[in-house]
């Protein structure tokens, strides 16, 4: 499968960190959850582990978040091959 573009990965990592930012962070999970986004590189099929992270509604959320249509082409050619 073909590695994201740098572009892709970045905005995966936005519209996650977008989507954390959404909750609670009373007990430090937010900043839990976006220090483990933001110390993921893009080699392998580490960019899918950004979406991954997620429940399936929040993983709808994430995509809606997406900047480019790109990153929205590359998850769909990741998740459904």
């Amino acid at each position: 499968m073909e590695q994201a573009s740098q572009e892709v990965f970045e905005d995966l990592k936005q519209a996650a960190i977008k989507v954390w930012n959404t909750y609670d962070n009373e007990f430090g999970y937010v900043d839990e959850k976006v220090d483990r986004v933001n110390s993921i590189s893009n080699v392998g099929d580490d960019p899918m582990f950004i979406y991954i992270m997620f429940d399936h509604i929040n993983q709808s959320r994430m995509v809606n978040m997406l900047e480019l249509d790109e990153s929205v082409t590359y998850l769909r050619e990741h998740i459904y091959g």
